[in-house]
């Protein structure tokens, strides 16, 4: 879905104009330098490790080896969180990141292409994210790692926080998926509205022929449905041009190949977006034996924050807490780097710790 918009909205894969490409290199220069780790109990090391019987991405990065690990969980499905490294580097001054590319996701897609990834199926991503926690936990020497799901990343998330409590201090969501077993219709009933306003009504009249049970949909008609979510939203298209693409855009780490095998590996991975839309997170279970917090964005409209909401308030935990994040929609923790950090330091960071941080 977001290979799509990106590539209608941004033109990644056609040739750049060379003052814009002059434009490109200082920035990322600027952000390369951003980037370097220097402090003596630090860590900043990537590479691939064998996962699920493929060669997988992982970079952990962060200031003080003695600060809680997080291991993230992208989002997309297919879009690693790499390229948003510039905006979120103050978060490595309080905890080491462990950021994993998904098969299917950036350089794990790159190492083999689509012929190479193996099983597509969220059962194999479950398997291969307790892999990836078994190594961060031995690479790292730590008993458990702070889960922080992203996204379509929060589908996953829920899965092993609720399953392997031994193995996670606590979970938290952001972009909080909740399917509610394909019955929730808030996000589908809201589009409507925006396209009803808009007088849309070529859209509209896809949006009845595709129906509005998500059971049967291919990817491309979930892809098409979300790429109207996004498109119909002004915050959440200004926050996809602003922030999404333009971090792709700026990435250090990315030349314009690996701008488009990114790409390439979104279009891949959507396969994935029509296994998620049917489960049903309270038939899986409510109750989570470690902390659980979700920080949504306030305008949410591809994961709206009522139903993350509903769902909150039906959850057992030993610690639980709910935010709106402000002036954000989809992406939140990426428009809004700081307030997620602060929500992070100041609800987080004490029910795994025991003790308040000082920002």
């Amino acid at each position: 879905m977001l290979g799509t918009i990106i590539t209608a909205s941004a033109g990644l894969v056609a040739a750049p104009a060379a003052g814009l490409l002059g434009h490109r290199q200082l920035k990322r220069a600027g952000h390369a330098k951003l980037l370097r780790l220097t402090t003596p109990n630090g860590i900043d090391e990537a590479g691939f490790v064998r996962v699920g019987g493929i060669d997988q991405w992982v970079s952990i990065r962060g200031e003080d080896l003695r600060n809680p690990v997080v291991l993230e969980v992208h989002g997309g499905p297919g879009a690693a969180n790499h390229v948003f490294l510039p905006r979120t580097r103050p978060w490595e001054r309080h905890f080491t990141i462990v950021r994993w590319d998904m098969r299917g996701a950036d350089r794990t897609f790159a190492r083999s292409g689509p012929e190479g990834q193996g099983e597509m199926t969220l059962e194999q991503l479950h398997r291969d994210a307790l892999e990836i926690t078994a190594y961060v936990r031995e690479r790292l020497g730590v008993a458990k790692v702070l889960l922080v799901a992203n996204s379509f990343g929060t589908v996953l998330g829920l899965r092993l926080a609720r399953s392997h409590p031994e193995l996670y201090s606590a979970y938290v969501g952001t972009d909080q998926n909740i399917n509610d077993g394909g019955r929730d219709r808030t996000a589908h009933r809201a589009l409507i509205d925006r396209l009803q306003k808009a007088g849309r009504r070529k859209e509209l009249a896809m949006l009845a022929a595709t129906g509005t049970d998500p059971s049967p949909w291919s990817a491309k008609q979930w892809s098409r449905y979300n790429k109207l979510v996004v498109t119909s939203d002004p915050l959440t298209y200004d926050t996809m041009k602003t922030v999404v693409i333009r971090s792709l855009w700026l990435s250090p780490q990315h030349t314009l190949r690996a701008l488009r095998t990114y790409v390439r590996g979104m279009t891949f991975s959507e396969c994935l977006g029509p296994q998620a839309v049917t489960i049903d997170e309270r038939a899986e279970g409510t109750a989570f034996q470690i902390p659980f917090f979700v920080f949504q964005g306030a305008h949410d409209v591809m994961t709206p924050p009522a139903p993350a909401r509903r769902f909150f308030d039906e959850v057992t935990a030993p610690v639980k807490d709910f935010a709106l994040i402000e002036d954000a929609s989809h992406f939140a923790s990426f428009r809004r780097p700081d307030r997620f950090l602060d929500l992070m330091l100041t609800k987080v960071r004490p029910a795994i710790t025991g003790a308040p941080t000082a920002p």
